[in-house]
């Protein structure tokens, strides 16, 4: 899939742009490292990181700093990335129309519950955005186990939507 290898460029999207996709996003970066370049966003972009998402991520050792809360359109721009890979990681998100993406990107939907949602004490909150961060790295790794130069496309989109159900 990628005889340059180049570094594979991956966007994760969410509604908020605040957690979930940020999540993602960090974990990727540091787990896929030199095969992967991670990117989020937002279809209604919240504006701001949640505190505990980037309190989640240093407790899990993972970068917390730099991150934005954007709007996907950022990346539907003629001078944006070319992504290989966009992934909801929300219910709302996967069924929103999504801009054109150049270069038809292989899409897979690996949901997860928004733990900034959970209402309750700030030991469930954080207890949601750890379960969260577990589940998303979980399926960054089985990602990371793909023998993508080995895969055909229509192989490597059945193998990437399927991480979403583990």
């Amino acid at each position: 899939m990628n005889p340059t290898q180049q570094p594979l460029n991956v966007l994760f999207i969410c509604t908020g742009n605040s957690a979930r996709s940020i999540l993602a996003e960090s974990m990727l970066s540091k787990l896929g490292r030199e095969r992967f370049r991670a990117f989020s966003a937002g279809s209604q972009p919240k504006g701001r990181v949640h505190p505990v998402a980037l309190q989640t991520l240093r407790q899990l050792h993972f970068d917390d700093t730099g991150f934005t809360s954007k709007s996907w359109g950022v990346f539907a721009e003629p001078d944006a990335p070319q992504m290989d890979f966009v992934i909801t990681v929300c219910d709302q998100a996967a069924g929103e129309v999504c801009p054109v993406w150049p270069g038809q990107p292989i899409t897979a939907h690996w949901g997860v519950a928004d733990p900034a949602a959970v209402e309750g004490s700030e030991e469930a909150q954080h207890r949601a955005f750890l379960d969260t961060a577990v589940t998303l790295k979980r399926r960054i790794e089985f990602l990371l186990a793909l023998p993508l130069a080995k895969l055909e496309t229509l192989a490597i989109q059945r193998e990437v939507r399927d991480i979403g159900t583990r």
